[in-house]
């Protein structure tokens, strides 16, 4: 079981922390905890367990972030926001203030707001990597929004701005039944395509 906490609460504690980080002028530390924080979340069951589990309590919280801020060597302003919500109880709604405080940065930056979608979930570093390549090729910086649909079987379909690559297996497999039909027509499902086999 997980708590669920609302976006709006989310957006709120990310606001006011990026509020912080700008005065004290580390909002590119914070940032670069918050992605190591975000990868241990995807990839470590036992912290992910203990940051979403109502089952652990606020001590055993507080002890596995101070251990963590000493190991990690998280900027100060990280350290003490992580016990600010250990303390409120809110260190559940980790993963949605990070996305939050992204998104608020991103906003406050200027970025170019591109929308990926892949037929399975990217690991932190893969979806790391296609952004720092999606921001050389850009020449600015973007606010990714990463989601999955399965529907489009595999490759990937990107959204930037007004305008779309459409990379997904599912579109290659259209324009594949638009060769192999030609004139005729008639017109196959990407499922008939699939049965084919």
């Amino acid at each position: 079981m997980t708590v669920t906490v609302s976006s709006i609460v989310c957006t709120r504690y990310a606001n006011a922390l990026l509020d912080l980080a700008q005065d004290a002028k580390s909002v590119e530390k914070v940032l670069s905890d918050f992605n190591d924080l975000e990868a241990m979340l995807a990839e470590s069951a036992e912290f992910s367990d203990v940051v979403r589990s109502p089952r652990v309590s606020r001590e055993q919280q507080a002890g596995v972030v101070a251990a963590l801020s000493k190991k990690a060597k998280l900027d100060k302003l990280s350290s003490d926001f992580l016990n600010v919500l250990v303390e409120n109880r809110r260190l559940s709604a980790l993963g949605g203030i990070i996305k939050a405080f992204r998104a608020e940065l991103s906003r406050r930056r200027g970025d170019v707001t591109v929308r990926v979608e892949t037929a399975v979930e990217m690991s932190a570093k893969q979806a790391k990597d296609l952004e720092k390549k999606i921001t050389d090729a850009l020449g600015r910086g973007v606010a990714m929004e990463a989601r999955v649909n399965p529907d489009i079987l595999g490759g990937m379909v990107l959204t930037i701005g007004s305008y779309m690559i459409d990379d997904s297996v599912r579109r290659k497999l259209e324009r594949l039944g638009a060769v192999l039909i030609g004139g005729s027509g008639k017109a196959k499902t990407v499922q008939n395509l699939k049965e084919v086999g």
